[in-house]
């Protein structure tokens, strides 16, 4: 059984347990790892292995085979995890045969094996990479949804489940986005929103400043919607490039300070087909817009522990996003509904948008050294992924790259929202944020701040 299943088996008896309220001191955690020993053919030189795993499944840090102890306490505090999201476990990379393992985005020493795995936080750019190539799990993202779970079951606030874009068709060909809201209201959410949403309020956003900031023919724009791995990039490695980056929040944040703000005392949870997303909203900038982050594999998990099945299910069906919006999950997604919006704001514009869309971490590096190295790009608009092919090429989506790649265009295609212009849930959102004019809508200095970093 390889690194990856082992966890999940972990996850979801943890879950299973949590839920129905049997886990209610360290003996139980104790008598958890043992039942996983037992029952998922473990060795008893993995118990350190499985202890370790249990607390980061809950979201905290490795302390090897030490007893349990006040890990339940971490838990009921219901907070976020701490960062790094990544946790390094002692003991697993001494039967590992490489000798220099670097990080994948970068293919330097960024994240390199000696003894034990290391990672320099100041140049890591959360992109999780090394977690899901590590073969004996050395490295593993931390998972925070025992709090979640405290929260669906404690009342009071509404909590929101926020779906990514490129959830379309992850959880199989027969399962609708309808029914994915159903399952999660199933589960107690008060609801699941399509962030789609919020991405055709930032392609508006975007496609004013675009207007407004390339108005020659030698201005060019990054955009930063999005990817937490280009973002990361550009900014920690190309600082003369980050200077035209826009300032735009990812949908995700978007999303969390508008439902917030429409809805006080509300509590987001962000639905991710990647880790870097765990990263991104503790960053001081953008905290507090999002509270929890869980990933489309956590997700199956989740269901399969609670028995939920989503296909079974009746569908509750609402049209949020546009056909833009929705296709911001894959590679070329973002270009193509900014320049929809560019396109409607000035028809008759001279220098028109032109886009370079690249993915994967290479590709993203090759454009910003041309850029910074000042050599020529026949482009404008600058779109980056740190993943190949996009989010539906996540390290934590479910399903083949070019399949999700399909089932994102399907579903943006069943859209009966043109573009987000044509939006009538982003024209209410914004008449109750005191806008009555889309194409005025980043002179209202409320809109202005929820949208842009900081």
């Amino acid at each position: 059984m390889d690194f990856t299943l082992k966890r999940m088996y972990i996850f979801n008896e943890l879950v299973k347990r949590y839920w129905n309220g049997k886990i209610n001191s360290a003996e139980d955690l104790e008598e958890l790892a043992v039942s996983i020993r037992d029952k998922y053919g473990f060795s008893n030189k993995e118990m350190p292995f499985i202890k370790d795993h249990i607390r980061i499944a809950m979201g905290i840090d490795p302390r090897g085979d030490q007893p349990f102890t006040d890990e339940l306490e971490h838990v009921k505090k219901s907070g976020p995890v701490s960062l790094p999201v990544i946790a390094r476990i002692d003991g697993p990379c001494e039967y590992c045969q490489e000798e220099d393992c670097a990080c994948p985005k970068y293919e330097t020493g960024i994240y390199r094996r000696t003894r034990e795995a290391v990672i320099e936080d100041n140049k890591c750019l959360n992109c999780g990479e090394c977690v899901t190539r590590c073969d004996f799990g050395a490295l593993a993202d931390k998972i925070e949804f025992l709090p979640v779970i405290n929260l669906l079951k404690g009342g009071g606030a509404p909590v929101f489940a926020a779906a990514a874009p490129a959830i379309a068709g992850q959880f199989g060909d027969n399962v609708s986005m309808g029914q994915l809201r159903t399952a999660f209201k199933t589960m107690g959410f008060t609801d699941m929103v399509e962030v789609a949403m919020f991405a055709d309020i930032l392609t508006i956003k975007e496609a004013i400043e675009f207007n407004h900031l390339v108005t020659t023919e030698e201005d060019f724009f990054l955009t930063s919607c999005c990817c937490p791995v280009w973002f990361n990039m550009v900014k920690k490695n190309y600082h003369e490039m980050y200077k035209h980056m826009s300032p735009s929040v990812s949908p995700m944040i978007a999303s969390g300070r508008i439902l917030k703000k429409l809805y006080p005392d509300s509590k987001v949870v962000f639905i991710a087909p990647c880790i870097a997303k765990k990263a991104e909203f503790k960053e001081p900038d953008v905290a507090g817009a999002i509270d929890f982050v869980i990933n489309f594999r956590e997700l199956k998990e989740i269901f399969d522990a609670l028995n939920i099945e989503p296909e079974k299910l009746p569908s509750d069906d609402i049209d949020h996003a546009s056909l833009g919006g929705r296709l911001y999950a894959r590679t070329g997604g973002v270009s193509f509904s900014v320049k929809t919006v560019v396109n409607r704001l000035e028809p008759k514009r001279v220098i028109k948008l032109k886009a370079r869309k690249v993915d994967g971490a290479k590709k993203c590096r090759d454009i910003l050294e041309q850029l910074n190295s000042g050599q020529h790009v026949d482009a404008n608009f600058i779109e980056g992924m740190g993943c190949i092919g996009g989010c539906v090429g996540g390290p934590r989506t479910i399903i083949e790259r070019e399949q999700g790649k399909e089932k994102v265009n399907e579903f943006g295609e069943e859209s009966y929202i043109l573009t987000p212009f044509d939006n009538g849930n982003v024209i209410k959102i914004m008449e109750q944020l005191g806008v009555d004019s889309l194409d005025k809508m980043m002179d209202n200095e409320e809109v202005a701040r929820l949208l842009t970093r900081g």
